[in-house]
């Protein structure tokens, strides 16, 4: 590949503050800088995400400490069985005084949207963030009215509770950009956990714990022109492509990745290039996102789950198999 121009060189400036986000997030989460690194990219591509943890693994004061450090808006909303679509989109509204219908906005109208327990809901109420999702707006009585800029979904689920949950359709996890996996944490960041809850953490005043705005919309706008910029060599393209194109060949997979998995792909490793401080993509950056960014987008066939395969060891498989261009 040939050598990028220097006025196309990510500036500093912008990657180090971005820097100072997960900076000002590990005041309040600790041990969970892989997932802080994914949001940021999600925000990076305009992309949603999917987390997945068991309870009290911190994925809400994750998502609220992000807000306050990017000064965005936040909010909340517990997905219930009796959830319905106009709880979050908004609905209208008889107002008496004026014997007209009005809208009246639900929490969808917010930057970054915390869908909480997404699988409690029935697929009507899940659908419902679809065209938010995808669209960035939300039809109401045959109007469109757009969603604020940047708007992010945040989903989690339970990987362990499936009682009472309905698992969200394949078309809907297609939406999401990336799936990321919180993990237990280590006995070191456990015990640093103890630590600042017994010097008086309080995960509901994050203000006290130190957590300060260091970036806002402006910031993550000219960080999303930066890597729209980002050069992607023709023979990465293809290793983007041919990556996609072996999982739909996997025997141990019932499904594979869509031509939008592929292009989330390139996306993501656009941001990673850019966060790495270089101005193209190498097929480095493809295989270290290529886990989050496809791991909720294969299936499963039901014999290799019985065998014991997972969904990680098979995309280990593809990135192995598949020859990466010189």
């Amino acid at each position: 590949m040939a050598a990028p121009a220097d006025h196309d060189t990510p500036s500093a400036a912008l990657r180090e503050t971005l820097g100072a986000v997960r900076s000002e997030v590990g005041k309040a989460v600790v041990g969970q800088d892989s997932a802080v690194t994914g949001l940021v990219i999600a925000m990076l591509c305009r992309g949603h995400v999917l987390l997945e943890g068991v309870p009290g693994g911190a994925k809400t004061l994750l998502v609220r400490t992000l807000s306050a450090a990017l000064d965005l808006d936040t909010k909340r909303v517990q997905f219930t069985p009796d959830l319905m679509p106009g709880d979050i989109t908004g609905s209208l509204v008889y107002d008496a005084r004026t014997a007209e219908f009005s809208f009246r906005e639900g929490p969808v109208f917010t930057n970054l949207l915390l869908a909480d327990e997404i699988n409690r809901t029935p697929p009507k109420t899940q659908a419902s963030l679809l065209e938010a999702m995808e669209e960035r707006q939300v039809s109401v009585d045959g109007l469109a009215r757009p969603l604020p800029d940047p708007f992010m979904v945040i989903a989690t689920q339970n990987p362990v509770e499936y009682e009472g949950t309905y698992p969200l359709p394949e078309a809907q996890l297609d939406r999401f950009l990336l799936k990321l996996t919180l993990p237990l944490p280590e006995r070191v960041h456990e015990v640093e956990v103890l630590a600042r809850h017994a010097a008086g953490f309080d995960p509901r005043d994050l203000r006290a714990a130190g957590v300060r705005p260091v970036a806002g919309a402006d910031v993550l706008a000219r960080a999303r022109a930066e890597v729209a910029r980002v050069q992607v060599a023709p023979e990465v393209l293809g290793y983007v492509v041919d990556v996609c194109r072996a999982t739909r060949q996997s025997p141990s997979l019932s499904l594979g990745v869509s031509p939008r998995g592929a292009t989330a792909l390139l996306a993501t490793s656009r941001a990673w290039a850019w966060m790495s401080g270089r101005p193209y993509v190498t097929p480095d950056d493809v295989k270290a996102l290529a886990h989050p960014t496809l791991r909720h987008r294969v299936q499963l066939r039901a014999e290799a789950e019985l065998e014991g395969v997972t969904t990680e060891s098979v995309l280990d498989t593809v990135l192995a198999s598949v020859p990466v261009p010189r």
